[in-house]
């Protein structure tokens, strides 16, 4: 996805361990998708396995009942909102980062641009379903293709000059947390598993299918960040293509203009149907009134709120213009939460009967070393925010 772009300054400041931890990080949000689904499944009285939840919020109610039985669904909305906003913020800001660097002899600044491109967005709004998305989504595997052609070929071009001596064995203690948060990141997609395994023709194969897209997720994001490292070394900035010389940078960041831009319809649908469903559309429980008709039609201040939520993406962009904290940032506080403490808690609170020492001895070493990680990558993605201003 798009926020590869950050994996090279995330071995900037880690060197090899960086490399370690972009396989770390595959092996366990790996595991964890597996056991957060397992976490769907419970024993009949017949002794067979039947899916009992549907969705990581059933998940987290399960979790929580009797005493508290909507307190788990709504810290899982409210985390999985944040990620899903925070990704749409990113998505402006790249995008105003891109155009910034492509054009610089323009005299329009960076804030300009991510206004153009909320301009652009502001369509969303009128989203209904997610056909009109999925077709988005293709067009940016397409942009996607290309732009990884180009920076691979550019950067095996100039392979007599790697500088593989920069690579060591070191980290930077205050910069490194901040790559925990990037990498963590780049691999979010617990929140979509539930959905994803429930749909499959043959729900049996998701395992195997978690294993080969982990597998080729984990080779192809090592190899980018690498490649791209050894090509610029300590001049790796936050977005790998701000490296690249200003002709080819130009074609490049189009592309990846135009990814960005097509990208931020499936997590801004997916925040407004997660932010619908738990405020308005809640039966008795709905904090606010439907904003659907009788007839189905979304009414004029339901569609006042989405467009609230597209300027609010980018009143963050504009005042929080910086990629990789904000995504080191989100990696840290959701991300590590979503991916490895939530579904390493919900697997032991629901299956502890059944589960095997090593089982439990993984989920607590998870759930341990997620903490710690989460912190630190949380304090010192601050940390940076504080001082950039």
């Amino acid at each position: 996805g798009m926020f590869v772009l950050g994996l090279p300054y995330a071995i900037l400041h880690g060197g090899y361990l960086g490399l370690f931890l972009i396989i770390f990080a595959a092996v366990v949000c790996c595991y964890t998708g597996k056991i957060l689904i397992a976490c769907l499944y419970e024993e009949n009285e017949d002794g067979e396995i039947v899916r009992v939840r549907d969705s990581y919020v059933d998940i987290a109610n399960a979790c929580c009942a009797p005493r508290f039985p909507t307190l788990g669904g709504r810290i899982v909305n409210v985390a999985q909102i944040i990620e899903l906003v925070m990704t749409c913020i990113l998505y402006v800001v790249v995008s105003g980062n891109l155009m910034y660097n492509s054009f610089p002899n323009l005299p329009v600044s960076q804030k300009s641009w991510s206004i153009i491109a909320t301009a652009v967005l502001l369509p969303c709004a009128f989203l209904k379903n997610l056909k009109a998305v999925s077709k988005f989504s293709l067009l940016c595997t397409l942009a996607h293709f290309v732009i990884n052609i180009l920076v691979i070929a550019y950067c095996l071009s100039r392979a007599r000059d790697w500088a593989w001596d920069k690579v060591k064995f070191y980290i930077d203690v205050k910069k490194f947390p901040i790559s925990i948060g990037i990498i963590v990141f780049s691999y979010t997609s617990q929140i979509f598993l539930p959905s994803l395994e429930g749909n499959m023709q043959n729900p049996k194969e998701f395992h195997c299918m978690m294993n080969w897209t982990h597998i080729a997720a984990c080779i192809l994001k090592g190899l980018f960040a690498l490649v791209a490292y050894l090509t610029w070394a300590d001049e790796t900035k936050e977005v790998i293509t701000d490296n690249l010389p200003s002709t080819i940078r130009a074609v490049v960041n189009i592309f990846l203009v135009a990814k960005a831009l097509l990208s931020y319809p499936l997590p801004f649908f997916a925040a407004v149907e997660v932010l619908e469903r738990s405020l308005f559309q809640d039966g008795n429980r709905a904090f606010f009134p439907n904003c659907y008709g009788g007839d189905g039609r979304l009414k004029s201040w339901g569609l006042t709120l989405r467009c609230a939520l597209v300027v609010f993406t980018l009143l963050m962009a504009i005042y929080v213009p910086h990629f990789a904290l904000l995504m080191g940032l989100t990696g840290s506080l959701t991300g590590a939460g979503l991916c490895f403490l939530l579904p390493s808690l919900f697997h032991l609170k629901l299956l502890w009967r059944k589960l095997l020492w090593h089982h439990v001895f993984f989920d607590v070493a998870i759930f341990v070393i997620g903490g710690i990680c989460s912190v630190s990558g949380f304090i010192h993605s601050l940390e940076g925010l504080i001082e950039a201003f």
